[in-house]
């Protein structure tokens, strides 16, 4: 009962602050932005700039053989500004594309080395083929060079027949694909939910020590532990209510939420004690401002790798916040690695204990600092 009263108390206090509507507001924002911003699928079309040099007929030919793919079947004409230049051009717009035709080639140079898109020449050879010629930026993968080499030298049908001669072999349980708004929950789930808390626990503490607080509990009989357990249970308390504001909305009742709310209890509760941990060693939030930002920078990251999957190290994968984003698209995916979710929450419940018990003594140290 005490510990109760001490928690009601808590959380009084805590709705007086600023720092408490700060994580649900920003959680009726993400709601917002991937309700009305992020689209279920994500398209981006390339720029291309392309010059025929070639007789007008052949021109021709060409350009009523790239139509074909266009959206409506006709060409544009447009205008492109860079710098205090115009070019004009007639656009042919592609489901992956926009293709802009220049009337020479200088202007598709200039344009490829000032909007930093791809450029190409395509002339006719004595023989009656077409010659590609591109334009790139230099810090294109030697893949991609090598593709656009063969792309043009080999006959399409027979690359088509050899792509589909090509024996694929599942090695594992095939995932249930994601549209880009649900794709997006993950990450902003684990920011939000979970490392906010770090934030939010470091900044009570920093408050209750500008206030005087921590000075007037040092002579209390109250413990330590009862101290730093109630603020922890505020924050897991708004952590829950975040991330139910932010997923009931988007998912609906069509995942384990005991599932989830394991494994945001269990990361919440690891940040958090980071949190208080962190505020041990300092005696204001300006002082460890330093500290918290690159905790969070790191703590980034992985949402990088998350979102560019070509792009995982296996460092990456030992920062905490990488355990946590996996583990939310494993409980959104409706044939997720459960066993997965269990192991990392039972792993951020192990750590955040030892850290907690750092934290304890720390305080006991530093109470009336």
């Amino acid at each position: 009962m005490k510990f109760l009263s001490s928690v009601k108390k808590e959380l009084i206090l805590a709705t007086r602050s600023f720092y408490f509507y700060i994580e649900l507001l920003f959680a009726v924002i993400l709601l917002i932005v991937l309700l009305f911003v992020i689209p279920e699928h994500i398209s981006v079309q390339q720029d291309q700039y392309v010059y025929l040099d070639m007789p007008e007929p052949a021109a021709e030919y060409v350009m009523q053989a790239m139509l074909l793919e266009d959206t409506d079947g006709k060409t544009e004409s447009v205008t492109i500004t860079s710098g205090i230049r115009e070019y004009s051009a007639k656009l042919i717009t592609k489901e992956d594309a926009k293709v802009y035709l220049f009337d020479n080639r200088q202007d598709v140079i200039d344009l490829a080395d000032t909007k930093r898109n791809v450029g190409a020449v395509v002339s006719i050879t004595d023989d009656g083929q077409l010659y590609y010629e591109y334009y790139l930026q230099g810090y294109e993968t030697q893949r991609l060079k090598s593709l656009l080499s063969i792309l043009h030298n080999a006959d399409s049908d027979l690359l088509e027949q050899r792509f589909d001669e090509q024996e694929v072999r599942v090695l594992g349980i095939k995932e249930e694909a994601l549209n880009d708004k649900v794709n997006a929950i993950p990450p902003m789930l684990a920011f939000n939910c979970c490392l906010m808390g770090m934030f939010v626990m470091a900044s009570y503490i920093f408050l209750d020590k500008k206030e005087g607080v921590i000075n007037a509990y040092a002579v209390t009989a109250s413990s330590v532990s009862q101290y730093l357990l109630s603020k922890i249970t505020v924050v897991l308390f708004t952590s829950t209510a975040s991330c139910l504001i932010t997923v009931v909305p988007l998912l609906g009742l069509g995942i384990d939420y005991a599932l989830m709310l394991l494994l945001l209890l269990s990361s919440a509760f690891f940040s958090t004690v980071l949190g208080l941990l962190i505020s041990s060693f300092y005696k204001d939030i300006s002082q460890a401002f330093g500290m918290i930002f690159f905790v969070f920078v790191l703590m980034i990251v992985p949402g990088i790798s998350y979102m560019m999957p070509s792009w995982d190290p296996l460092w990456v994968r030992f920062i905490p916040s990488y355990p946590i984003i996996q583990g939310f698209k494993e409980v959104i995916i409706s044939n997720g690695d459960k066993a997965y979710v269990w192991i990392a929450s039972a792993g951020f419940i192990a750590v955040g204990l030892i850290l907690f018990f750092i934290t304890r003594i720390r305080f006991k140290k530093t109470l009336s600092i």
